[in-house]
């Protein structure tokens, strides 16, 4: 029992961790309707941002200013960038991004270098919060829990809630007659891209400290937002939530515990073959779960676009 209480903390950190980073990448979408392949990158410019300014100010200055920056600088991208590429259709789009997100590493690695930066979890909060079964429980981890439902609870509270929520909606939807009642269409998508760039700029904040600050950290992270994404259903905040703690907990789950395939098709009455002639089918045959783990998340994916193309809460498609 105390493992499992571990697993789903854990989870649950990895989880949330993982939906704000896809949060900023859901609102952006459900807004312009554009795949941004360089998102993950802005999350490790958060967290080499955080690291620079730790230096002078400390981690809770990085925490407030690196967002900032990140968020600027991805407004400043859609304004002189991909409000540009955008009327020539996706294809560009996504091929800009792409080669945004290529040029972001190059220069990261030329100013930073390729190595791992010494950005640490923050004195006041490194010791353990708690202890489960002789499993310590970091109190930073329950400090990125709380940042993460407290961005989700906001995010949900504006769109839903506020004047300001409203409009963007409507802007999605008719942009043209928006635009008819007064409101700078062009303006509230430049400002929808660069929160939600924030958004991974803050995930790569509190990310740093814990999985490392270093040139690849996109590249990690990159493909299973996407996954997220898809599974949730695109554009959907609730979505990406529920899919975010999905993909947290069937991972953290998978490695934990060591179950063989064979295990798993016995248990259910499927009898091991015996004398496999091919070597492949003896492998697959004993393949464990903490082998597969990163691979159940694409797994589940594919199964969501066969059965649900449209995703767990998506309602739009592209």
């Amino acid at each position: 029992m105390e493992l499992i209480l571990v697993n789903i903390i854990d989870g649950l950190v990895t989880g949330l961790l993982l939906f704000m980073l896809s949060a900023g990448l859901t609102l952006i979408f459900s807004m312009m309707g554009v795949l941004n392949f360089a998102h993950a990158s802005f999350y490790m410019l958060g967290a080499y941002f955080a690291y620079q300014i730790s230096i002078a100010l400390g981690f809770w200055m990085g925490l407030l200013i690196a967002p900032i920056i990140v968020g600027v600088l991805g407004a400043g991208v859609e304004r002189y960038g991909l409000r540009r590429v955008h009327q020539y259709g996706h294809v560009p789009e996504l091929i800009f991004t792409f080669g945004l997100a290529l040029l972001i590493e190059e220069l990261v690695q030329f100013i930073w270098g390729k190595n791992q930066m010494p950005y640490n979890v923050p004195d006041v909060l490194n010791f353990t919060a708690f202890s489960i079964a002789g499993n310590s429980i970091p109190a930073f981890k329950i400090f990125m829990i709380f940042i993460s439902i407290a961005i989700f609870i906001g995010l949900l509270y504006i769109l839903t809630r506020t004047r300001v929520g409203m409009i963007i909606q409507a802007a999605l939807s008719y942009p043209r007659t928006v635009e008819a009642l007064g409101h700078n269409v062009p303006l509230i998508f430049m400002g929808v891209f660069g929160v939600g760039t924030a958004l991974a700029g803050v995930a790569g904040v509190i990310a740093g400290p814990v999985l490392g600050t270093f040139p690849g950290m996109a590249f990690v992270l990159g493909s299973i937002v996407f996954v997220t994404i898809v599974i949730g259903g695109l554009g959907s905040l609730w979505g990406a939530l529920v899919a975010s703690l999905l993909i947290g907990w069937i991972t953290t789950f998978a490695k934990s515990y060591n179950l063989a395939m064979s295990d798993v098709l016995n248990a259910i009455g499927i009898a091991t073959p015996e004398n496999l002639s091919e070597h492949w089918l003896r492998d697959l045959w004993t393949v464990t779960s903490p082998q597969i783990a990163d691979i159940l998340p694409y797994i589940l994916m594919v199964l969501i676009l066969i059965f649900r193309p449209a995703g767990l809460f998506g309602k739009r498609h592209s």
